[in-house]
């Protein structure tokens, strides 16, 4: 029919001819099966044909699968795509995080400190010295065995609140103060203790003139002090101050005896005038102080911490400037002793007035003698010179009413005096005040 070659049904026409016949195949496409279903296997490898037109169009196709069953397909993982990690990854990562962040420093530390020559601070320990051991007999042996008897006071008057110490002088409740601590109140303090514990008291007794006053609580079971023997006392001797300066309560402070029978002259406007022939200390003592024991090597109390010296002016607030002085224990003890037996002291007296000083030679000056004193027993007048007593150099009238204020009534002392130009001893037994 014409030159056209129907044998398989194709027609191999070059591109850009007229289109296929109707039903025919489209050039560049797989002709359909037989069956409607994928291109014949032999499409596929027609660019290898030898035989086939050089000019006719041809395509390699892949044929996909066809599913086998309804529905949509089956997911299939991707195994390279991000995934988000579980809790067991997370606490895996973390730990691992640690350790490494551990051996960083670890190895950062090992690098500066000298490959791991770690430094030994202080010496090796050994033994400790005898200062640190606290024996009994050391500073801190000594504090830590008189604290428990040491107090505070509070005495609460119309000026307010004053504030001084004291210590325990027996197992009832009896505990020394000074005077002037408690002079301004109504006859009643609150004592605290060493613990904390606070007790009421009620004043025994006291002695302006010695600057010594007894107060007493209620309670059983309280540790006294030891006393000492004031008399023994050298300068030089190493002393504590215990109290409570400036309501520091149980405070001390250390020093050494600076000097003995350091006669005072001491009181408030309007008061009484106390006389002292004080020990004198380097030990810090300050308001708060007063009444507090003043204590030897050995724990004994050997006097009462009463007064200090002060730079500044009258009226102003004094401070420790190393110049404290206490009343010796031996006396402090005497009038104790007498005001919780008979609720007041004796005061000791030599049965003479003294007036100012010798005009040559120092000592001091007799205004007057009573008759029947102790100084006229001795065979001493009005007018004579005392240039010592017991050793004492008398340069002062304050030094020969302090002295005479130490010693106990009975006690019999040395007395060198001067008459005219001549010079004479005598014995003088001292007697206790009439009043």
């Amino acid at each position: 029919m014409g030159g056209t070659d129907v044998t398989d049904g194709w027609d191999w026409r070059r591109p850009g001819g007229s289109g296929a016949p109707a039903g025919g195949p489209v050039p560049g496409q797989p002709p359909p099966s037989a069956g409607g279903g994928t291109t014949s296997p032999w499409w596929s490898d027609a660019l290898a044909d030898p035989w086939r037109d050089p000019y006719a169009p041809a395509a390699v196709v892949v044929p996909a699968t066809a599913p086998t069953g309804a529905g949509e397909p089956e997911p299939v993982t991707d195994p390279d795509a991000p995934t988000r990690p579980g809790l067991r990854q997370v606490v895996l990562i973390s730990l691992i995080t640690a350790l490494l962040a551990g051996s960083l420093g670890s190895a950062l530390t090992y690098a500066f400190l000298g490959g791991g020559a770690v430094s030994t601070l202080g010496a090796q320990a050994g033994q400790a010295p005898a200062l640190a051991q606290r024996k009994p007999e050391s500073l801190a042996g000594v504090a830590e065995r008189v604290l428990p008897s040491v107090v505070t006071i509070r005495v609460a008057s119309l000026g307010g609140t004053s504030e001084g110490s004291g210590f325990v002088v027996s197992t009832d409740g009896h505990i020394v103060t000074n005077d002037h601590v408690v002079a301004d109140g109504p006859g009643k303090a609150t004592v605290v203790f060493n613990d904390g514990s606070t007790a009421a008291a009620t004043v025994v007794g006291q002695d302006p003139e010695s600057d010594i006053a007894v107060i007493k609580v209620t309670r059983s079971g309280l540790t006294p002090v030891q006393f000492g023997d004031s008399d023994a006392l050298a300068v030089g001797d190493p002393v504590l101050a215990m109290g409570s300066p400036l309501s520091l309560a149980n405070t001390v402070t250390a020093g050494i005896v600076s000097a003995l029978d350091r006669t005072m002259q001491a009181g408030e406007p309007g008061g009484p005038t106390r006389y002292y022939a004080a020990i004198q200390t380097d030990a810090a003592v300050n308001h708060g102080n007063s009444g507090g024991p003043l204590v030897d090597g050995a724990g004994r109390v050997v006097g009462v911490n009463s007064t200090i010296k002060s730079l500044v002016a009258d009226g102003q607030e004094a401070g420790n400037i190393g110049l404290a002085f206490a009343i010796p224990i031996n006396q402090a003890k005497r009038v104790t002793e007498e005001i919780i037996g008979t609720g007041k002291a004796r005061r000791t007296v030599i049965g003479a007035s003294v007036g100012g000083t010798g005009a040559t030679g120092g000592g001091v000056r007799l205004n007057a003698v009573e008759p029947a004193g102790p100084a006229a027993a001795a065979g001493m007048r009005t007018g004579d010179v005392v240039l010592r007593l017991d050793k004492h150099p008398m340069t002062d009238p304050t030094d020969l009413v302090a002295l005479v204020r130490k010693y106990a009534p009975g006690s019999v002392v040395t007395v060198e005096y001067r008459r005219g130009s001549a010079r004479q001893n005598t014995s003088v037994t001292l007697a206790a005040d009439a009043k």
